[in-house]
């Protein structure tokens, strides 16, 4: 006899079944109407596209170098996989030409071939927002304004926000030619990995997780000596914005993430609720250089992104946003052979009732103990007598009261008394 096959989700993936999932259609749900609270509108662009959208992102990246997924397809077209939201959304702008500013949000899948771990997937899940039209910072601090808003909803508050200023790209050319010859003088102090960057990429080693590393670095060139008068301007519109908006922040000089197409602001909002290292759980800042590298004419952009899973485990250490719990109105329950429950199921679903039914004739028992375990507040019972009739007994699962309703007009019956109950509930909270 042939050995069965074993298939399992790959590594670095993982399967989000309910009850789980209906945490995560919260989630979506949650960001979807902060979003739209903002302006903006949801876009969707291809899971995959030309390599060199994404080898925009920077040539010596660790995304570009070692983690993207690219392949050939059957054309003989070299795509990638995307690891991050932002570069797509720029192609679609460069190719569609929308009216500026242009704000879209956007719930997608990422892959990135890395060392899977707690909340880091090969294949993981981001929310994000992009603003593309606009240099004015007071537009750095709605987007800033819009992240700090949806942690807040969801509960979250073991965070800080993290805020770094690069300039123009001319300003960063002159500070990391600057800093490279600062960092070759200091080649003997640094670990081998953080040693390599220097010569193709210095500034790379500002984000070194190195203690010894972070204590070399405390000597070094800073960025804010090598911005012009614009982007220091810039910068203090962006700080005395959020602090109109009593949004607390802290300016870190290191902060420099993983993508070369960053001006002027970056940001962080790194929570400690995972443990002793920070965790980035949300992070974006400007790109004004990035719709230009894609073909189209100069065009300042921001945006952010934030992982789903490491968000939710934050949520998870915090105590906050649990699952919702399952909502189901009705559960109807046919012993005359499943017949009545097929019409009257679809007739609630109809009505906007959440309605569900038992299958494979089961006994009343049977069938009521599914009722029951299914979290409904009602059940709808057809025996012979109601079938006869055509009538249902309508059972309230908590109070155990009954009532005897014709078929037309169940829905409304069960609607009436959901409506019922919740407005029960509001009143009693209120007292």
């Amino acid at each position: 006899m042939a050995e069965r096959p074993d298939f399992r989700a790959p590594k670095g993936t993982q399967d989000v079944l309910p009850p789980e999932s209906t945490r995560w259609e919260a989630l979506l749900a949650t960001f979807a109407d902060v979003a739209h609270r903002f302006g903006y509108g949801l876009i969707q662009s291809p899971m995959f596209e030309d390599i060199g959208v994404f080898q925009r992102i920077g040539e010596g990246t660790d995304v570009v170098a070692k983690e993207m997924y690219d392949f050939q397809d059957k054309g003989g077209r070299h795509v990638a996989l995307r690891p991050e939201g932002t570069a797509p959304v720029a192609r679609a702008y460069v190719e569609h030409r929308p009216p500026v500013p242009w704000k879209v949000w956007y719930a997608t899948p990422a892959f990135r071939y890395e060392q899977p771990q707690a909340g880091r997937l090969r294949q993981h899940h981001q929310v994000g927002v992009e603003c593309i039209g606009s240099p004015d910072p007071d537009v750095d601090v709605e987007v800033i304004a819009l992240g700090h808003t949806y942690l807040s909803v969801l509960g979250l508050r073991q965070w800080r926000l993290v805020l770094n200023f690069m300039g123009t790209p001319a300003d960063r050319g002159a500070y990391s030619d600057v800093l490279q010859g600062w960092l070759r003088s200091r080649l003997g102090d640094l670990p081998p990995a953080d040693a390599a960057k220097v010569e193709g990429h210095p500034m790379r080693v500002l984000d070194s997780k190195d203690d010894g590393t972070r204590a070399v670095l405390a000597d070094a060139p800073r960025m804010a000596d090598h911005l012009d008068a614009a982007s220091i301007a810039h910068g203090e519109r962006v700080q005395a914005g959020l602090r109109s908006l009593e949004i607390a922040f802290e300016v870190d000089e290191t902060l420099v993430r993983g993508l070369d197409y960053y001006t002027h602001t970056l940001f962080e909002f790194q929570s400690s609720a995972l443990g002793n290292a920070q965790s980035t759980i949300l992070g974006g800042g400007r790109y004004d250089g990035l719709i230009e590298q894609l073909g189209g004419p100069p065009t300042p952009g921001i945006g952010f992104g934030s992982g789903i899973e490491r968000v939710l485990l934050t949520c998870d250490a915090e105590g906050v946003f649990a699952a919702p719990p399952k909502r189901l109105d009705a559960f109807v329950v046919d012993v005359t052979g499943g017949g009545a429950a097929t019409v009257l199921t679809q007739q609630l679903r109809l009505a906007g009732v959440h309605a569900d039914r038992a299958f494979d004739a089961r006994s009343m028992k049977a069938q009521m103990k599914v009722a029951g375990k299914s979290g409904a507040r009602f059940a709808a019972i057809v025996g012979e007598d109601e079938l006869a009739k055509e009538v249902v007994t309508v059972r309230n699962l908590e109070t155990g009261e009954q009532a005897t309703v014709g078929w037309t007009d169940l829905p409304d019956h069960i609607q009436g008394q959901v409506d019922h109950g919740e407005a029960t509930i509001e009143e009693e909270g209120t007292q």
